[in-house]
């Protein structure tokens, strides 16, 4: 995962959307690689509990293998969206078969909306995906809940240090970040509440 985004990443990717707009006080949570049982439905359970929406960037082979929890996601209000289907880096797959694997994860995820995983695609890539009419979704806040280097404590801060109007904050939904996602997910929620943000789904952008 690429920890900042370079300047030219916007240049590069015209109309790749990295937040909301600054005007409006509404931020958007956004959770990577699940639906993963042991990891986001205790998510869902924290978001139900504070009155949150989110979007699942899902990864196609969990919604193979976990249906339930797709369905549960968008039952409750959440909004879902394409992550590939075996989490591919752009970098390192070529543009068929990146595309192609984008494809058969949308067959089950249904969703115009993409993020690339690791944040990694090439040109060619992007131009494919826009041409078969995907949104692609980046970030503005990392939080790092990933990397077992980071405390709890500094993964926290990534967050709420920048959170500002339009924020999209990108968590991760996988045992990877199991344990960081859950120790500061309740802070999150409560802080967005108490700067009285409200929390919006990424097709709201």
């Amino acid at each position: 995962m690429i920890v900042s985004l370079p300047d030219s990443a916007q240049k590069l990717f015209p109309g790749v959307v990295f937040s909301g707009e600054r005007t409006i006080n509404k931020v958007y949570l956004t959770f990577d690689d699940g639906p993963i049982p042991e990891v986001t439905l205790p998510i869902l359970e924290l978001l139900k509990e504070h009155k949150a929406i989110a979007t699942f960037f899902e990864v196609g082979e969990n919604v193979f293998k976990y249906p339930e929890v797709h369905d549960r996601i968008l039952k409750e209000g959440h909004q879902v969206a394409n992550h590939t289907f075996n989490h591919l880096s752009g970098w390192k797959t070529k543009s068929k078969e990146y595309l192609e694997n984008v494809e058969k994860a949308n067959k089950l995820i249904k969703s115009d909306y993409f993020r690339p995983p690791y944040g990694r695609m090439t040109p060619k890539q992007f131009n494919g995906l826009k041409e078969a009419s995907y949104k692609i979704i980046y970030w503005d806040i990392l939080s790092r809940d990933y990397d077992k280097t980071v405390s709890q404590e500094e993964c926290l801060n990534n967050i709420l240090s920048n959170l500002q109007n339009g924020s999209i904050i990108l968590l991760h939904d996988s045992l990877k970040a199991e344990k960081n996602v859950l120790a500061v997910l309740p802070k999150v929620l409560e802080t967005i509440k108490q700067k009285g943000f409200e929390f919006g789904r990424i097709d709201e952008i």
